[in-house]
């Protein structure tokens, strides 16, 4: 069984009008428990992003040199995004089965043995066999990957019930410098030594945060639920946070086929500056983070705005950012990094409240409490979230190569648009029905009293 502190931490539920529950000042000082949860979370979305993002720079010149086409990399590419998706189904509906410790700790292990793998991928033939095995051992670090980060959301919601996007908030900062640390480190440790040594080096490195996982990590318990995926998602909030989910992880994937090629051809900077111009987004979204989550615990009235706006500003970034041609603005490098800049806090201004919201549903139709639900909830996030990064560059890159960037930008960012505009029309019509229905629960007691007035008159 967990620690107290942590199942105390777990037993927890949000108000029913789904404000926070006033806190002691003990509860406000996080435990050891909750430190440490932190500290293994943080490494996770800081080791598996840096492993993620070395890819980059150098790997589809050298899968190239070994037979590989353009499409046949791009398909590499997607198919992580692809298997994440169905493992993170899978895995979030049988977390409490497996364990949320010990999938996390596992799925850091397949990620770190399949990071070195990838740098053996060098002395493979080319050819077909090149070919299969960067297909199985990117499907492979998928599966690792998804294991580690649903059993990390669950964790974490049962850990910190009362402030879960302050928290998830914080730890994007550990992503945010994983996505933007990857690709220079990658390159410059790719230059220095070779195809080899970039993945072995960080492969290493991973591994060697699994024991001390292992000793920090609390474990949590939780006895395993019936509800399922289906319930969850038919539901039309969760339906509609879903393609919340969705519209930002297709605009965010879309960017990675498209927009250096449109840098190095539109602005003409050198090859070496591209990277610098990705740091504007990365960095405004992990900036940000920490302030929305910690507006969306403090204020969860603001939850639905937050969604509201940054969907809409989201859509109107992508239109700016080529910038589409029925503007007739020419674009221009300053222009160019302040959308950036600007895509990565409209991001983070959608992306923060989703989880809580979907949790509160959840508890609002009435879902048990638990690590169970928690494991479909997170399983869900992460299963859309990778559907997103699978269809965005995939249908980026078709409309890039038909239609050009400036085109393709704004077509990708009417899905943002449609997302803004069906989440204000679904809390406008939610609040017309909770106002409705609560003038027909007072109109009896206000009958009542009219009888008994009447009553006391005669």
């Amino acid at each position: 069984m967990g620690s107290q502190a942590a199942d105390g931490a777990g037993s927890e539920r949000p108000a029913e009008d789904g404000t926070p529950e006033e806190l002691g000042e003990e509860s406000r000082r996080l435990t050891r428990e909750q430190l440490f949860t932190m500290a293994a979370t943080a490494s996770i979305n800081f080791s598996s992003m840096i492993c993620y993002s070395i890819l980059g720079p150098f790997f589809p010149s050298e899968a190239e040199k070994k037979g590989a086409s353009n499409t046949v990399v791009g398909l590499i590419f997607g198919c992580f995004a692809l298997v994440n998706f169905l493992t993170s189904l899978i895995l979030g509906k049988y977390l409490t089965h497996i364990g949320a410790k010990f999938m996390f700790v596992a799925g850091m292990f397949v990620s770190g043995c399949v990071t070195i793998l990838f740098g053996m991928l060098d002395r493979v033939p080319s050819g077909p066999m090149f070919i299969g095995f960067c297909f199985l051992v990117r499907a492979m670090d998928a599966v690792g990957f998804a294991a580690a980060m649903t059993a990390s959301f669950s964790i974490l919601a049962k850990a910190f019930p009362n402030n879960i996007a302050t928290v998830l908030g914080s730890l994007e900062i550990f992503t945010g410098l994983g996505l933007v640390l990857g690709p220079p480190l990658g390159g410059f440790l790719y230059q220095s030594f070779g195809y080899e040594i970039p993945f072995i080096t960080l492969g290493c490195v991973v591994l060697l945060l699994v024991p001390v996982n292992m000793c920090v990590l609390p474990k949590y318990d939780s006895i395993p639920s019936k509800e399922s995926f289906w319930k969850l998602i038919l539901l039309p909030k969760v339906l509609l946070l879903c393609l919340t989910i969705f519209s930002l992880s297709a605009c965010l994937g879309f960017l990675d086929p498209t927009m250096s090629l449109f840098i190095l051809q539109k602005f003409t900077l050198p090859a070496g500056y591209v990277g610098l111009v990705f740091l504007g987004l990365a960095l405004s979204y992990s900036l940000s983070s920490p302030l929305l989550g910690l507006l969306s615990d403090k204020l969860p009235y603001l939850r639905k705005w937050l969604l509201i706006s940054g969907g809409l500003m989201t859509a109107l970034c992508f239109f700016m950012l080529g910038p589409a041609p029925v503007l007739h603005i020419k674009s221009q490098l300053w222009i160019f990094v302040l959308v950036l800049v600007l895509i990565g806090f409209s991001i983070g201004m959608s992306a923060i409240p989703v989880f809580p919201e979907m949790l509160n549903c959840a508890y609002e139709n009435g879902f048990e409490e638990g690590l169970s639900l928690l494991g479909l909830v997170s399983g869900l996030f992460n299963a859309i979230w990778s559907l997103g990064s699978f269809a965005g560059p995939t249908l980026g890159g078709f409309l890039n190569e038909k239609l050009g960037f400036e085109w393709a930008s704004a077509i990708q960012g009417g899905w943002a648009l449609l997302t803004g505009l069906a989440t204000g029309i679904f809390y406008i019509t939610e609040a017309r029905r909770r106002s409705s229905s609560s003038i027909l629960q007072s109109s009896p007691s206000n009958n009542e009293e009219r009888t008994h007035l009447m009553g006391s008159e005669t």
